[in-house]
């Protein structure tokens, strides 16, 4: 009993392990199975697999988009307009839109100017005041002027002067027509009657020239020694021609009078 089971064992075939192993001996090879190991090749990337070389491709031709053919301007219907009629002289029309250049003169100012002025009556008349835009001191219509920068007498505080600063104002207010020495600038005044001051030399459309004899970084001194010089104790000051008018209650005097316009005439 047990030859035969040896005989069995040996007639049947065995397994070697592990199975991608070495081969076995000569003795054993008729009953051993086999398995060959097969090893991964290393993969390459798709344009090396393709052609080794850029200059080894071959160019591939790409087709051109279909064009449309022009549309042949005598194959078209005539406009309604060019069979209706002839356009006249001096225009010219298509697909129903005309254009005519017109030959009339371009009318002068004197009628722009009565057309403007009964404009201006009927207004008047219906609502009781001007139009807006146009009163004085009104911009509506038309952004308001840019002001002038105000004068400074030193370029700095601790600038050490050569002259005296009594006749650095001497020297301001003969050179210029109107000078105005006030409380603040002239865009924006520091007190009530600087600014009625200045609205009323903006009114009558005069240049004039402002000082601020608050700003004691470039107008050190200025207040003490204006008042010794104009012998005037309050500000605002106006200067008309080198010479003292006053201050903001004898301007706004002249101005009710209409006398400071005639001054500026001068």
């Amino acid at each position: 009993m047990a030859m035969a089971s040896t005989a069995t064992a040996a007639a049947s075939p065995r397994l070697a392990f592990p199975l991608l192993s070495a081969p076995a001996s000569s003795s054993s090879s008729s009953n051993t199975l086999r398995f060959p190991l097969r090893r991964r090749r290393a993969s390459r990337p798709l344009a090396v697999a393709a052609f080794k070389k850029l200059s080894e491709a071959s160019p591939v031709p790409i087709p051109q988009e279909p064009t449309q053919p022009l549309v042949d301007e005598d194959a078209l219907p005539p406009s309604p307009e060019s069979t209706a009629s002839t356009s006249p002289p001096g225009s010219c029309s298509s697909s129903g839109f005309r254009v005519t250049v017109s030959d009339e003169e371009t009318p002068d100012r004197a009628a722009l100017n009565n057309a403007w002025k009964s404009w201006m009556e009927e207004h008047i008349e219906a609502t009781g005041k001007a139009p807006p835009g146009n009163v004085a001191g009104n911009y509506t219509w038309v952004g308001a002027p840019q002001r002038p920068p105000d004068l400074r007498l030193m370029p700095g505080r601790h600038v050490q002067l050569t002259v005296p600063l009594e006749q650095l104002i001497d020297r301001l207010v003969k050179e210029n027509k109107v000078v105005a020495f006030i409380k603040g600038s002239r865009s924006a005044p520091q007190c009530r009657f600087s600014q009625r001051v200045v609205g009323i030399l903006e009114a009558h459309g005069e240049d004039f020239v402002t000082v601020d004899v608050l700003d004691e970084e470039h107008n050190h001194g200025l207040r003490e020694a204006l008042k010794t010089y104009s012998n005037w104790p309050t500000f605002p000051q106006i200067f008309v021609g080198g010479e003292l008018v006053g201050g903001c209650d004898i301007i706004s005097s002249m101005a009710e009078k209409r006398e400071l316009a005639a001054l500026f005439q001068k």
